[in-house]
């Protein structure tokens, strides 16, 4: 039997030059599921994506998928595009076992925590509100930390940069008073050691996600980023919410145990692969 791709439809072409389509999934001619393919919209032409995978009930078990993913790595290959990524419930674990099978391996998880109690705070901390005088250098910090994080993860610096402006001035429009976002600034036994950003408000995302957080370099190693979560799990009860989420890097072990040992679990995996 023959597995192989047929287009579902036109190919749809954006006005910066991206692409998606999808295909039936067919053997002999006859579908037995679909696969939808793009352009990366965040990280530009060069990648790709497997949008959505899915195999007929009475078809799988067969390697379907697998003969899928594999020609849609040559479709991407046609476009131009040099890796390949998806995302993965972390509850599909046939569909996590095909892709480390296919070279696949994490580039991040999202993680989840369910919210009851605010927690208090250890002794000698507190945390107050990020001033107005104090946004212009924090929102300058959190440019710099998130271009290049998003450069060591393979975006363009010019990329970066751009997403960067756009996601801080749609989020943040009026500085430290937008509203549904909490700019929090850690303080203990009187120094300012760290800060929170927790948005309550993203159409993706129920509840509250944590967006960005940063210990002073000189005060890492006291336990102050666990703290700074657990500010980050109070404001976001305090405005009605209760689960938390957050994104962490497969590189960033240290962070992704902390999140785990206070109880945040992984929901989706982001796996890539390059196309050589």
């Amino acid at each position: 039997m023959t597995t192989t791709l047929r287009p579902a439809g036109p190919e749809d072409r954006r006005d910066d030059g991206g692409r998606a389509r999808t295909y039936e999934v067919c053997v002999n001619s006859r579908p037995v599921g679909r696969i939808s393919l793009a352009t990366d919209a965040r990280l530009g032409l060069s990648a790709g994506r497997i949008t959505d995978l899915r195999i007929d009930e009475r078809d799988r078990h067969r390697g379907r998928a697998t003969v899928a993913a594999l020609a849609a790595e040559e479709v991407l290959r046609g476009w131009g595009c040099r890796r390949i990524s998806v995302d993965v419930p972390a509850t599909a674990e046939v569909a996590l076992r095909l892709a480390a099978a296919l070279g696949y391996t994490e580039h991040s998880r999202r993680m989840l925590k369910e919210l009851t109690t605010p927690p208090g705070l250890p002794a000698g901390s507190a945390d107050r509100p990020l001033g107005a005088a104090e946004y212009p250098d924090w929102l300058a910090a959190a440019h710099a930390y998130y271009v290049d994080v998003q450069v060591a993860n393979g975006m363009s610096r010019e990329r970066a940069e751009h997403c960067s402006a756009e996601d801080h001035r749609r989020l943040l429009p009026d500085g430290p008073a937008s509203a549904h976002q909490s700019l929090r600034v850690l303080t203990h036994e009187g120094a300012d050691v760290g800060t929170v950003w927790t948005t309550t408000y993203h159409p993706d995302r129920p509840g509250g996600y944590v967006m960005d957080v940063r210990v002073a370099p000189e005060h890492r190693g006291c336990g102050h980023g666990r703290t700074l979560m657990l500010v980050a799990e109070r404001e976001t009860l305090a405005a009605g919410r209760t689960v938390l989420g957050l994104n962490v890097y497969a590189d960033n072990p240290q962070a992704r145990g902390l999140y785990e040992t206070l109880g945040h679990r992984p929901t989706e995996y982001t796996l890539r692969k390059l196309l050589l």
